[in-house]
């Protein structure tokens, strides 16, 4: 299995909430959107501007949402 490439400056509720939902390499966090990102415990805005900093550095972007808001 390939090492992390995630941000090394990523805090550790981040990091470990990254973890244990088994993603360890920024192109499994730009299959997921920022809104499923932020569900995870221990992922907040913060975190979301990192890993987004991180995934513009190698051309890649977070997923669009597929959810369909009500009103």
């Amino acid at each position: 299995m390939k090492e992390s490439d995630l941000p090394l400056k990523l805090a550790k509720p981040a990091r470990r909430a990254l973890d244990g939902a088994g993603y360890m390499r920024l192109e499994q966090v730009a299959a997921k959107s920022e809104a499923e990102l932020l569900q995870l415990h221990g992922m907040g805005p913060k975190a979301i501007g990192q890993l987004r900093e991180a995934l513009d550095e190698k051309g890649l972007s977070f997923a669009k949402s597929n959810a369909v808001h009500k009103n």
